[in-house]
């Protein structure tokens, strides 16, 4: 039983990132890192849920399983009729600032334990060397459902994206047999394949494989191309904000402030994939805190500027559709500004789809290295020097399912894996504190242990607005890892 919380070395774990024969390139620097996490933050999502969260939703729970946690705690089982989702209104910005808060909590835990491990695997190295081997197994299962899913979703998106601009450029587009997810909310669809998300997965796959440097090159070029269709949107479109349309600026008051945060949750999920470079920063100690701190004030301030922009220039109540920013901007006639939208929401999917099959491969990669995956996991190319075999193997477990299921409804399942994640990372903080005080630490958390705990408090409570479907088949998910874990990864790290 005590070889299932056996901690890592620190110093061993440092000394295993230099073996050459598994040694990946350090060839990343502090703004290459930051757009990595712009990149993996910013997708066509804030063009979407900024409407959302702003009209709020009233829908009907057809299940006791579609109902919030939350909600069944302390209603009981009446919270399974009519749920209503006030929105935020204009105060949507606020939203969003929370949000921040709250990520920033979890991402100042994320610079300290970054700096102190730079090694591949994120939360679960920093699991391995704080709390342990069955902790650790967890979390880097729990990593492989948050990436993997939140990309199987953003690839679909990816597709439909890809059909329109096709229609508005050359006025064509593919088959929906090629064009559509074979299965959509358990129903044969009569599609074959849906081959965009696939042939993009396999596509990215390639440039993943062939070098770090050529990735992070490519993810800069689509980070700037969005920021600067953000950009041209606030710029053009700022012209025509009336003020009436701010006032009220909170008409659902602050929970309908707190209903939007819960909403964008996930529109900021992404930042931490910024320490899964730890092992290939030059200098992880200073640029890796630089990185993530500096990401998640970017992308805040993009969304605000966003916000304020979009229910300035239409009533927030007409928001809640699938494209707010582009119907707002085709009822104003600023054709020119919406094709620059499509053109960022585009270039977002891109960049989070690269970014995240990158983190998902260094966490496989890590595992495989630990022994808890097989040892091929862990394989690296003798010229690229890259984990080619789990990169190859993460593209094909996203790309084979985006092309079959309507993957959307699954998007809760990477918000709570997130959310777990970062409670881990945040007792990880507070545990190093207590058993190596004296460690050197290039980043420091302030006020320890109380922003860890606020960042701990924060997570759970978000976690209990996710609705109790998402947290039995994360359970499920749980249970097969475990199942994994006791027969087969446990004896190999024994072994080892």
């Amino acid at each position: 039983m005590s070889g299932l919380f056996r901690t890592k070395d620190i110093d061993k774990l440092l000394a295993g990132a230099n073996d050459p024969a598994r040694r990946l390139n350090k060839t990343l620097g502090p703004w290459s890192l930051t757009a990595l996490g712009v990149g993996a933050v910013i997708g066509a999502g804030i063009f979407v849920l900024t409407g959302t969260a702003a009209a709020g939703e009233t829908r009907h729970i057809e299940s006791i399983l579609h109902a919030p946690l939350l909600d069944l705690i302390l209603q009981g089982t009446t919270a399974a009729s009519t749920l209503g989702r006030p929105g935020a209104g204009p105060g949507i910005s606020l939203s969003f600032v929370l949000v921040a808060v709250a990520c920033g909590f979890a991402a100042l835990c994320f610079a300290e334990l970054a700096s102190m491990i730079p090694i591949a695997g994120s939360a679960y190295t920093y699991a391995y060397a704080t709390m342990g081997e069955i902790v650790a197994w967890i979390i880097g299962w729990d990593l492989i459902l948050e990436y993997a899913v939140g990309n199987m979703a953003v690839a679909v998106g990816f597709s439909a994206y890809f059909n329109d601009i096709l229609h508005a450029l050359f006025g064509v587009e593919l088959p929906k047999q090629l064009s559509n997810p074979v299965l959509a909310g358990g129903q044969y669809t009569g599609a074959w394949f849906n081959l965009p998300p696939f042939l993009i997965l396999m596509i990215l796959t390639i440039m993943l494989v062939r070098g770090v440097r050529e990735s992070a090159g490519a993810n800069n070029v689509m980070v700037i191309v969005k920021i600067v269709a953000i950009l041209v949107f606030v710029a053009g479109a700022a012209p025509a904000v009336k003020a009436e349309n701010w006032h009220p600026f909170l008409p659902n008051g602050f929970s309908g402030v707190l209903t939007g945060a819960a909403i964008v949750f996930f529109a900021y999920i992404g930042f931490d994939a910024v320490s899964t470079a730890g092992e290939e920063c030059r200098n992880p100690q200073r640029d890796l805190p630089f990185g993530i701190v500096a990401s998640l004030i970017v992308c805040t301030i993009m969304y605000m500027s966003v916000a304020l922009v979009l229910t300035g220039i239409a009533n927030w109540k007409t928001l809640d559709n699938a494209a707010p920013v582009a119907n707002a901007l085709r009822g104003l006639g600023f054709h020119g500004i919406r094709k620059w939208v499509d053109i960022g929401a585009i270039a977002g999917l891109l960049s989070v789809l690269l970014v995240f099959q990158y983190g998902q491969a260094r966490v496989w990669f890590a595992m495989s290295r630990d022994r808890l995956l097989p040892d091929v996991f862990s394989a690296v190319h003798s010229r690229y020097h890259t984990p080619h075999v789990s990169t190859w193997i993460a593209g094909l477990f996203v790309g084979i399912p985006a092309g079959i299921w309507d993957i959307g409804t699954l998007a809760d399942l990477t918000n709570i894996g997130t959310l777990f994640a970062f409670i881990i990372v945040s007792i990880g903080v507070i545990v190093l504190r207590k058993t190596q005080p004296n460690r050197p630490r290039a980043f420091r958390v302030p006020l320890v242990p109380w922003l860890p705990g606020i960042s701990i408090a924060s997570c759970a409570v978000l976690m209990t607005s996710l609705p109790l479907e998402t947290w039995v088949r994360f359970v499920v998910w749980l249970a097969i890892g475990l199942a994994i874990y006791f027969l087969y990864s446990r004896k190999r790290t024994a072994l080892g």
